[in-house]
């Protein structure tokens, strides 16, 4: 019974979200998939007011605390807030003080993060949607596909026992995948990380969404390997760091 009024209460709140999301934007793709699809009980949502939690108010800013497979100790946090006074009460009540958090928000959001916790490995992230025009279907007998343990396609080529490049979804919603990828320094310039993506966007499109790749402002080989297979730079950009509350 609890856990039925927990998911009740969950659907309440993320029907509250949805206005203040875009999700035809790759800007809002990640927050939408989050806020609105990843699983109930790996999810919290905080709304602002928090009137809006009950139905008597509209909401004006939400957060979303999401533990997720890729990093078991810190949950990924995402905020939208329309003021810095909305920001500070999002945090407040969403943060625990001390414990930290992986923290993804838009740049625009970067300010009121500062204001308010301590962040250390801050960087820019950019964000690319794939340009269905520049698919050209490629068969490599090098790359195996099979499914994650989460039943998400995932393409890799192995080196010996090893995978030397493997391509990935992190998450995915109705319209949206964003994509990982991983080549073993030993094997680059072999082209295997380009055919496992490629391979990967390929069984993308064909479900019907659009990939996504994010890149670090840093990572020119990341970057390079995004822009050759067939991605273009959206131009919005996250601010993405680890994030600790004072307390």
């Amino acid at each position: 019974m609890r856990r039925m009024t927990i998911r009740a209460s969950l659907e309440r709140r993320r029907t509250a979200v949805r206005p203040l999301l875009n999700d035809r934007s790759p800007a809002d793709a990640l927050a939408y998939y989050y806020a609105l699809h990843h699983g109930a009980d790996r999810t919290e949502l905080f709304l602002a007011p928090e009137a809006a939690e009950t139905g008597t108010a509209p909401a004006t800013g939400f957060l979303v605390r999401a533990r997720t497979g890729m990093d078991l100790f810190r949950p990924l946090v995402t905020f939208r807030a329309d003021t810095a006074a909305t920001a500070q009460a999002l945090l407040t009540r969403g943060l625990m003080p001390g414990r930290p958090v992986y923290l993804t928000v838009p740049e625009s959001h970067a300010g009121w993060v500062n204001q308010n916790l301590g962040v250390s490995e801050a960087e820019l992230h950019y964000i690319y949607r794939y340009d269905p025009e520049r698919y050209e279907a490629e068969i490599n007998v090098l790359v195996v596909t099979h499914n994650s343990p989460d039943g998400l396609p995932r393409c890799e080529i192995r080196a010996g026992e090893r995978a030397g490049a493997v391509a990935g979804i992190n998450w995915q919603s109705p319209r949206y995948a964003e994509v990982y990828v991983y080549t073993e320094a030993a094997v680059r310039g072999r082209g295997w990380g380009k055919a496992v993506v490629r391979a990967l966007v390929g069984l993308i499109l064909k479900s019907g969404r659009t990939p996504l790749y994010v890149a670090g402002q840093n990572n020119e080989y990341s970057i390079r390997l995004a822009e050759a297979v067939g991605f273009v730079d959206t131009g919005h950009r996250e601010y993405v760091g680890q994030a600790i509350r004072p307390g």
